[in-house]
């Protein structure tokens, strides 16, 4: 991705955003509140670089997350089949509204917070299989399987059949080109995985998230095959585009919020001593070191209804817009010195979890994750170091979700 002034070098190259968007993203900012340029697709886009933009326009109604809003012959992002693609992250009100009341239930912080104890016992049996070993790879051993299992515990997913789902999410969010038919192959086998599961809970419903949302779609429409016309209406693709998304969406942010989180600390050491010595600050830390260096770079596209003036500049109609949540969350504007990682800031009004209508619906989840992770990992060793230099950690080929493909330490 890079800026197409006319006559003007780039500004910005994609392999940097991708080791170290930080600095790439400050020179994007302080050029210009918004920035015309090309994405990986080749085609054109448009980028909002500081937080009162970026914070505005998640909350603007005009900037439609429904693909049927791009403009013809402009985006077209990554094609799947109805069954998955009737989520939330492609809907506007009122069917947004519709879904989301279905799932938000599952999601209050009552009902979260009484997943504490469930999560630790997962987070320690975890660090009890790799103690022993001395070193491990934390991403594939302790991030990833953490949140999968609590997600599908969410889900009711019999531990049985739990599959990888991190190579699914990986061929979705970091496809390779030299290796197009991975993307197919795991769009096709998460379709295969949810058909049978929903008909699996259909037929043996248990108390889980799925089995009660299976059971709203056909008491409210009449069986597996009907379509009322109730308020709270959820047809089948709808149903499978959920599940999908709870499990992408639950799994893809807290596996990335843990990682980046450790790296944080353990490159801080004085805001890792500090925390240390005093353990309550844990959960309020969550948020600045979601703010330092979140998961998500980018926010997902948008397509103005209309031309609309941001930062002072007129986005047609129609075109896609790229919300810069890490370069926001940079902005001094907004945070004093914010490169810096400060334990003790005060970082509420991030936006690494979304901000508006469609502010992350399993925001309290993540949260609470993470804070757990964290907090049996540095009960659990007090030694703990990067088993390379931070500068060799190897990061996802992905602009829009920021995240390890190894994270190797030693303890």
């Amino acid at each position: 991705m890079f800026t197409t002034t006319p006559g003007q070098p780039p500004l910005v190259g994609h392999d940097e955003l991708i080791a170290d968007p930080y600095p790439a993203y400050a020179r994007l900012r302080e050029a210009g509140p918004v920035h015309r340029i090309t994405g990986t697709d080749g085609l054109p886009a448009w980028l909002v670089t500081r937080y009162d933009d970026v914070r505005r326009a998640l909350a603007d109604p005009r900037l439609s997350l429904d693909k049927r809003n791009a403009k013809p012959g402009g985006y077209r992002g990554l094609a799947l089949p109805p069954a998955l693609d009737a989520n939330l992250l492609n809907m506007d009100p009122p069917d947004h509204t519709r879904i989301r009341r279905l799932v938000s239930q599952a999601f209050t912080p009552r009902r979260v917070a009484a997943l504490r104890a469930p999560i630790r016992e997962t987070a320690d049996a975890l660090l009890d299989a790799i103690e022993p070993l001395g070193r491990a790879d934390l991403i594939a051993s302790y991030a990833a399987p953490l949140p999968i299992a609590v997600i599908c515990d969410l889900l009711g997913v019999p531990s049985h059949d739990r599959r990888d789902f991190r190579s699914w999410t990986d061929a979705l969010v970091a496809p390779d080109p030299a290796e197009p038919s991975r993307t197919k192959q795991a769009v096709g086998s998460m379709l295969a995985f949810f058909t049978r599961l929903i008909a699996d809970k259909r037929s043996n419903p248990a108390d889980d998230l799925l089995s009660a949302l299976i059971a709203v779609r056909d008491e409210e429409n009449g069986g597996a095959d009907g379509r009322a016309d109730g308020e709270d209406r959820l047809s089948e693709d709808e149903l499978m585009s959920l599940a999908f998304l709870i499990l992408f969406a639950g799994y893809e942010n807290t596996v990335h919020l843990i990682g980046n989180a450790t790296v944080a600390l353990l490159g801080h050491p004085d805001q890792l001593a500090a925390l240390r010595a005093d353990p309550g600050r844990l959960r309020s830390a969550v948020e600045e070191l979601a703010r330092y260096d979140g998961p998500a770079p980018l926010a997902i596209r948008r397509f103005p209804t209309e031309d609309l003036t941001i930062g002072g500049v007129t986005v047609p109609a129609g075109e896609t817009v790229l919300l810069g949540l890490a370069a926001a969350h940079r902005d001094p504007a907004r945070f004093t010195d914010p490169d810096r990682l400060d334990l003790g800031r005060d970082a509420t009004g991030h936006l690494a979890l979304g901000h508006g209508i469609h502010y992350c619906l399993g925001a309290p989840l993540a949260r609470l994750e993470t804070e757990i992770a964290l907090a049996a990992l540095l009960d659990r060793f007090p030694r703990l170091s990067l088993a390379v230099p931070a500068g060799e950690l190897r990061r996802r080929p992905a602009m829009r979700a920021r995240g390890l493909l190894a994270l190797p330490v030693t303890y």
